[in-house]
């Protein structure tokens, strides 16, 4: 019984990943991006505090084919006490700053400020850029022009060391459930933030009574994840090592049940053995990213 479930997870967590060509246009990008910023800030564009991609790409957790790429840039501290000096909304005035120097350089790109970052819309994917200034501590302060305007604390790293804690525990089982379940987000235009997926997916696996398993017991992963997902309407997280609090909503919450129920079904039918069936259920949750066929 359950012949497919290694092979068919193998497989569909295989073509999850971003390839290399994507990766390098993704970086090459980011990297041109904080070039130019180094030349308006810096007069150089191999001069600068550099820059940082967070989100997905940082942790290991995006998907084939992607879609965006985050990066802090490290402006110079006398750019950032400029804009904190405003009467009002100095981040409005830094991001329309860096929006300003973009389009110097990409001049036929629509490049917006969207709240907390410019974003840049390439024709392969989009670059966010989100100026900051890096702490002591290793944290950042960024812009959010929203409601007259405030600085943010961000903890890109420490966000990662709790992926990365909770991955070890979980026989690295953690980074593959959250790839799938953006996977499910992208394939049924489930209505949630990818930051809240990976925030309900790591609570998930502390507890997941498969987390030190295989792949044979992917398919017992994912329908308890749904599960868990169906029992978390307007549930209360943590962002790690800050003090802010996020209710995930529930628009979601009717995808995840349909989701589970498929995912009941996906199971039943691996135990018996129903390849074809089985896969059939998968693919309503996932798309044709996992076989329909595995052995």
């Amino acid at each position: 019984m359950w012949s497919a479930v290694t092979p068919r997870f193998r497989r569909f967590i295989t073509n999850l990943q971003l390839s290399e060509a994507q990766r390098f246009d993704g970086l090459s990008k980011a990297r041109n991006v904080a070039r130019k910023l180094n030349s308006e800030y810096f007069g150089d564009p191999d001069l600068g505090l550099g820059y940082y991609v967070y989100g997905s790409w940082g942790k290991g957790t995006a998907i084939s084919p992607p879609y965006d790429v985050d990066m802090y840039y490290r402006v110079p501290i006398e750019e950032f006490e400029r804009f904190d000096r405003y009467a009002g909304n100095g981040q409005s005035g830094l991001l329309a700053s860096v929006r300003e120097t973009l389009l110097d350089r990409y001049p036929q790109t629509r490049i917006r400020g969207d709240g907390q970052v410019v974003v840049i819309d390439f024709n392969s994917l989009t670059i966010e850029v989100a100026p900051c200034l890096e702490r002591q501590n290793g944290s950042f302060l960024i812009p959010n022009s929203n409601q007259g305007g405030a600085w943010m604390v961000a903890e890109p790293r420490s966000e990662i060391s709790q992926l990365n804690y909770v991955d070890s525990i979980s026989n690295n089982n953690l980074r593959p459930l959250v790839q799938m379940a953006k996977q499910w987000k992208r394939h049924c235009n489930v209505p949630i933030k990818s930051f809240y997926i990976e925030l309900l997916a790591t609570e998930y696996m502390r507890s997941c009574e498969w987390r030190e398993q295989s792949l044979y017991y992917y398919d017992w992963i994912v329908r308890d994840f749904f599960q868990f997902l169906v029992n978390s309407p307007e549930k209360i997280v943590s962002v790690p090592y800050t003090e802010e609090i996020i209710n995930v909503g529930s628009d979601w919450h009717s995808r995840s049940i349909t989701a589970w129920e498929r995912a009941v079904s996906a199971c039943e039918f691996e135990r018996e053995d129903s390849i074809w069936s089985a896969g059939e259920c998968w693919q309503r949750i996932f798309g044709d990213k996992i076989p329909e066929y595995a052995a």
